[in-house]
């Protein structure tokens, strides 16, 4: 390919990126947002505009007893294992967390007595959702039946829906509000450049972000 590529042009790639490079971080250097941004007006200010946004639903902490069903031909033998663990689990719901870490067939809530944690409805299975729905706390559930296998559920925590607090969202919304800040400051000075049609470089800063390039 001799004598195909322009040599001017191919000597201009390297410097046109290095140049693109530079005015990058140039521009990142010119638009720090302050150290002390957001103060507590600020972040007061957003977290009222999006105060609709900081709802957290009611959360359920379940226990359960798991019995898979992995041939269809042991499912009326699971079925009837599920209810006995069930009915002793009623009569002594105490007892759940031993009988799960014995019989439960889920490894990860076994381990933890069959605590599967904070969970809103809507991460449960399906039938699930509606057997918790209708527990009370330290109640435990007949035997319910999913596309996995049967579950014995016991409620044994109810959080209801709240609105996150201020304290809880510092600093997702102080990250959020530098980011923004940010690229407020980068815009403003890129239309103050285009508007009065000249470049306004800080010689001082620029000389500082080449230094550190080389």
């Amino acid at each position: 390919l001799v004598g195909l590529v322009d040599p001017v042009a191919g000597a201009l790639q390297p410097r046109l990126a290095t140049e693109q490079i530079v005015f990058r971080d140039y521009l990142r250097s010119v638009s720090q947002v302050p150290a002390g941004y957001p103060g507590e007006a600020e972040l007061q200010q957003a977290y009222d505009v999006g105060k609709a946004q900081w709802q957290t639903p009611a959360l359920y902490r379940v226990s359960q007893i798991f019995l898979a069903v992995g041939d269809p031909q042991a499912l009326e033998a699971t079925r009837k294992q599920a209810q006995e663990l069930s009915k002793k689990a009623q009569a002594a719901p105490g007892e759940f967390a031993a009988l799960a870490s014995q019989y439960s067939q889920d490894p990860d809530s076994a381990r933890r007595g069959g605590d599967s944690g904070l969970q809103p409805l809507q991460q449960l299975l399906p039938e699930v959702r509606g057997a918790v729905a209708r527990l009370k706390v330290g109640a435990v559930s007949d035997a319910v039946q999913s596309a996995a296998g049967f579950h014995v559920l016991k409620l044994t925590e109810q959080q209801p829906a709240r609105t996150a607090t201020l304290d809880e969202l510092r600093e997702r919304l102080t990250q959020a509000l530098r980011a923004q800040r940010q690229e407020q400051i980068a815009k403003a000075y890129l239309e103050g450049m285009l508007d009065t049609a000249t470049l306004s470089i800080d010689g001082a800063q620029l000389n500082k972000v080449l230094e550190e390039k080389l």
